[in-house]
């Protein structure tokens, strides 16, 4: 009979045990709310009542916000891009004056989102001179390496640095990493193709970000991916020299050789026939530099 009794206490008592997990279980995660208000503003560099449309850069701000949003997509002609701040300049480099769509996505908790598009009208006067493009493209197409041998071939500075002032790269120092191998063809007809070889490098929350997850890469020390893969892609590029400065941008996801984000407008530091040192503003506010050097 104590046997019974006792044999009977335990499971009274895993009774009550399983009853309390069953309960504390019950977990309540809260609405999810998909972003609300989204309102998208574009300035147009240079506009004035007597030019509506700029004043010929080619260049728009857009901004967006909306509650509850943690981050935005803007798209543009197909083109992708993340944009944590919501603001993003965009120089549309083709020559007069042309209507652009721009697709913005609001995203919120648990990746709800609302869409918005907005269409700007803008004037491009720019024209690269014929030179410019023979040096770019060999008049049909030329390809470009980074001119790894040479010290700051990669560098970095602030905003309004023109030389890495902070940080220059020396001669190799990233061999093995996924950048040396790349290489990158400007054709005539406007298409930029980068060469990946399978693999790039870049700082890993912007290509987290853009390129589609960190695809089970673990960043190194200094928050970078050193050998993210990434398939060859074709983007596009235009020429624009906003405030007399020649300014190469371009579209997509495409960029030089160390991806770090931003706006992926490249300003032409200096140009020979077989050099170019270009400068970007990444999504971290900094200036990031690359020598390239033609193959």
């Amino acid at each position: 009979m104590k046997n019974l009794k006792y044999i009977i206490g335990i499971f009274i008592s895993m009774a009550l045990l399983f009853s309390g997990c069953t309960q504390d279980n019950n977990y309540n995660l809260g609405a999810i709310v998909a972003p609300t208000n989204l309102q998208i503003t574009a300035e147009i560099v240079g506009a004035t009542a007597d030019n509506p449309f700029g004043d010929g850069s080619g260049a728009v701000i857009i901004t967006a916000n909306a509650a509850n949003a943690i981050t935005y997509k803007f798209i543009q002609d197909g083109n992708q891009v993340m944009v944590p701040s919501g603001k993003k300049t965009y120089n549309f480099g083709i020559t007069g004056t042309h209507t652009y769509s721009i697709i913005v996505e609001a995203i919120g908790d648990a990746g709800v989102s609302t869409t918005s598009t907005l269409s700007v009208e803008v004037l491009a006067l720019y024209n690269p001179p014929a030179e410019l493009i023979t040096m770019l493209t060999g008049d049909s197409n030329k390809t470009w390496r980074i001119e790894s041998e040479t010290q700051g071939h990669f560098g970095v500075g602030p905003a309004d640095a023109v030389d890495p002032i902070w940080w220059a790269a020396n001669p190799n120092d990233k061999a093995g990493l996924g950048a040396y191998d790349d290489t990158f063809t400007f054709n005539v007809d406007g298409s930029f193709t980068h060469t990946t070889n399978g693999t790039v490098y870049g700082q890993a929350t912007p290509m987290t970000q853009d390129l589609g997850g960190d695809k089970g890469m673990t960043a190194n020390g200094n928050s970078e991916f050193e050998n993210y893969p990434l398939d060859v892609y074709t983007v596009d590029w235009s020429l624009s020299a906003p405030g007399g400065q020649e300014t190469l941008q371009l579209s997509g996801i495409g960029f030089h050789g160390f991806y770090v984000g931003g706006n992926h407008s490249y300003i032409i530091l200096s140009r020979t026939n077989t050099e170019l040192h270009l400068k970007t503003i990444g999504a971290d506010g900094n200036s990031w530099f690359v020598k390239f050097i033609s193959n």
